[in-house]
């Protein structure tokens, strides 16, 4: 199933549960797409796509700038994963297709 599409998320974040929307599209193994959420727009970059396993960065500058490091699977509707936080370490994501 493509990963192709629009996505509602959540992170559980230490600052608690962030929702927003990702936005995700293939093309062969490149993987493009923007998340909107409470801390604004975030372009994705550095993105991979291998079947149904998904990697990107996104640079995020409120409330502090920080690169965020996601890799995800892609299951059906279905979407979940881990994200980097920088020095505020590791946080589990999920999502379903919007």
């Amino acid at each position: 199933m493509s990963a192709d599409g629009s996505w509602n998320t959540t992170i559980n974040t230490p600052m608690g549960a962030q929702n927003g929307t990702l936005v995700l599209t293939t093309s062969g193994g490149e993987l493009t797409g923007k998340m909107v959420g409470a801390q604004g727009e975030m372009a994705l970059t550095d993105g991979k796509a291998d079947g149904n396993n998904l990697s990107w960065k996104a640079q995020m500058t409120s409330p502090m700038p920080m690169t965020l490091e996601f890799t995800a699977t892609v299951d059906g509707d279905k979407i979940s994963g881990n994200v980097k936080l920088g020095m505020f370490g590791n946080a589990s994501f999920s999502g379903t297709r919007a």
